[in-house]
């Protein structure tokens, strides 16, 4: 078995780091048996509300919740379609059928990995009908209509807002962020001249505090935010068996809850997220200004109008399988993030995708490896990452 020098991720140190900090969260809901609800997922939501720069935020039990939940929250009904796209966890997908609508594919931007406004702008205009009273596109794919599109702030990085946000308006289409990959992360609108947060751009957002994120939990939990209160009076009730008081239920809903350990833990890390998330970004210039000038590998690419929050290092190599054994051999873990586009996963073969059909996608899932990347990585385990891709690229080369 192969030591690792460098992991792909440390979830070791941050945490003992902050022991006695979160121990004393366990302890705080041992002595006061305040284990669902209260005054911890309050004082977690509303700073995390305000971090978002958002009027509501809304715990919940996984990012899967948040996103199925704001959808419904939001009036995806079924019988309806949401367009996304297929390089992203299948959690995205899971959410839209859920909720009871189907995911229609648009492929991506081969820079940034999120999806291409453009090619949006085609699908709406060229796959799709409008239907005469809504105003909303009818997609001729699958004869439903189209009622949102969900955005993913991929690897950390901010899908173009704007020119979707003018489509939506287009198309009376809600727009609902997937920033469960983002927190943090910013986006400049040119249209409005601003600087504006994850989260707080779209009808709502969902985002995921799995243990791995950049702000994790430790253990499942996830958030909605929004400035709507409809939709976060809505969700609050679905998250909750649909109750608007205790034992009675205005709607059907679901047991979605956010734990308030998990909470007071998420709370107790989210004033060391601004600070966590520069070391990130620091990382991420060191290894493009290292990475930059190696021929056959491509570098993440970070427009002028995103601020990344850089959960993940993505990067694009010729022979990825090479460079995972290689980098494998030298103590260095890695990942994949994703070898399979959805559109082509057994799970959602009933779809009547086939290979070819999202280009962009496919192209680069057989490329992407995801470099380490966490706060406390040093300067010397950096070092050891980018000279095993170098020469890694140097041996391949050679063989060619």
């Amino acid at each position: 078995m192969n030591h690792i020098d460098v992991p792909f991720l440390d979830l070791v140190t941050p945490h003992v780091e902050m022991e006695d900090q979160l121990v004393s969260v366990f302890r705080a809901a041992l002595h006061s048996a305040g284990f669902i609800g209260g005054k911890p997922v309050q004082e977690f939501e509303q700073a995390f509300a305000r971090f978002c720069d958002t009027e509501h935020c809304v715990g919940v039990g996984s990012g899967t919740d948040a996103l199925r939940f704001a959808l419904i929250a939001a009036g995806v009904s079924p019988g309806d379609s949401v367009l996304t796209v297929p390089n992203t966890f299948i959690a995205t997908t899971e959410a839209i059928t859920q909720a009871g609508a189907m995911p229609e594919f648009v492929d991506i931007d081969e820079r940034t990995y999120n999806i291409d406004p453009e090619k949006l702008r085609e699908y709406l205009e060229i796959s799709c009908d409008r239907h005469p009273a809504s105003g909303k596109p009818v997609s001729r794919r699958t004869g439903r209509t189209i009622t949102a599109v969900i955005p993913v702030h991929l690897y950390g990085q901010m899908a173009d807002m704007d020119p979707i946000l003018k489509l939506a308006e287009t198309y009376n289409l809600l727009v609902i962020e997937d920033a469960c990959q983002a927190h943090g992360a910013q986006y400049f609108s040119r249209e409005q001249q601003r600087w504006r947060s994850a989260g707080s751009i779209g009808k709502a957002a969902a985002f995921s505090f799995y243990p791995g994120k950049n702000l994790g939990a430790c253990g499942e939990a996830g958030a909605v935010t929004t400035n709507s209160p409809e939709i976060a009076a809505t969700v609050r009730k679905l998250r909750d068996h649909g109750q608007a008081a205790k034992y009675y239920h205005d709607i059907e809903g679901y047991n979605g809850r956010l734990d308030a350990i998990q909470a007071g833990i998420l709370r107790a890390k989210l004033t060391r997220l601004p600070e966590s998330n520069a070391q990130r970004r620091q990382l991420a210039k060191a290894y493009g200004e290292q990475l930059t000038e190696i021929d056959g590998l491509v570098v993440p690419f970070e427009p002028s109008w995103s601020h990344a929050a850089y959960h993940l290092y993505v990067v694009q190599v010729p022979d990825r399988q090479e460079m995972q054994n290689s980098l494998k051999a030298a103590g260095i873990g890695t990942g994949i993030h994703y070898p399979v586009p959805l559109h082509l996963q057994r799970a959602y073969g009933s779809l009547g995708y086939h290979a070819g059909d999202l280009p962009v996608t496919e192209r680069v899932s057989d490329k992407i490896l995801s470099l380490p990347m966490y706060p406390q990585m040093t300067e010397v385990q950096q070092s050891k990452v980018v000279n095993a891709v170098r020469g890694c690229l140097i041996s391949l080369s050679a063989v060619s």
